[in-house]
């Protein structure tokens, strides 16, 4: 099993997790833990995942990541 490890960082809003679940979902890629947790203002997800059945490149994915976390005002 090949696993990663994405972790989200930014100010707390609705969605975030909703948002990253649907883009991983959409490229087969099964979340096998995940972790969250809001400090004042911020958001902090760490989240394991098996990538042997992701339907893109890695980077391909990086780079979906990155452009979901633009528009949700979070870093990955």
């Amino acid at each position: 099993m090949t696993k990663g490890i994405i972790t989200v960082i930014g100010k707390d809003k609705v969605g975030i997790i909703g948002k990253v679940c649907v883009l991983l979902s959409e490229q087969d890629v099964n979340i096998l833990d995940i972790s969250q947790t809001i400090l004042g203002d911020f958001f902090n997800m760490l989240m394991i995942v098996d990538l042997d059945n992701n339907k893109i490149p890695f980077n391909e994915l990086v780079t979906k990541l990155d452009e979901c976390g633009q528009n949700l005002g979070v870093e990955f």
